[in-house]
């Protein structure tokens, strides 16, 4: 890669962490927010799409009051790498994963879209960035999720196997 390196004040290279939540904050609804730990504080997130390249499929256990949850972390690499974290038994989870399971190619920047539902339900919608088509899937409530996760990563890991330039002596 070829990019210029901003000099200055920054913030470091960590991850930015979405969580998938519909809520509202001083009457501004919102679908995703990211946490402050150190000030115990929910930061809404009024955009309701991400753009970029999906890099990564994760399962993630945390514990949550005194339970161990599956989370599902899906990586994202754009202006910075954001993590979406969901539980992998929600609404949203299982519409991101039926409608990336239609992806054939990853090299391609995809928008995440959260989209209120009912009461604190959260679907998500997917985009191709360049054409601004949405990729969908009929809902299958039976669908084999472990599956799904399983073809994205070999997907993937094929598209980054073919972008790989050879390395010249």
């Amino acid at each position: 890669m070829n990019s210029e390196i901003k000099l200055g004040l920054c913030n470091p290279p960590e991850p930015i962490y979405l969580y998938v939540h519909q809520g509202e904050i001083n009457g501004e609804s919102y679908c995703w927010y990211r946490y402050n730990i150190t000030q115990d504080r929910i930061i809404p997130v009024q955009q309701k799409g991400l753009t970029g390249y999906l890099s990564e499929l994760r399962l993630t256990t945390k514990e949550f009051k005194g339970k161990d949850n599956l989370k599902l972390d899906i990586v994202v690499s754009a202006d910075e790498i954001y993590i979406v974290r969901t539980g992998i038994e929600t609404n949203f989870a299982k519409t991101f994963l039926l409608a990336v399971s239609r992806v054939q190619d990853f090299s391609k920047p995809l928008t995440i879209g959260a989209i209120p539902g009912e009461s604190n339900v959260v679907f998500c919608r997917l985009y191709d960035a360049e054409t601004k088509t949405r990729i969908r899937r009929e809902w299958n409530p039976n669908a084999d999720w472990a599956e799904i996760i399983r073809t994205f990563q070999t997907k993937l890991e094929q598209d980054s196997n073919n972008n790989k330039s050879p390395i010249s002596p």
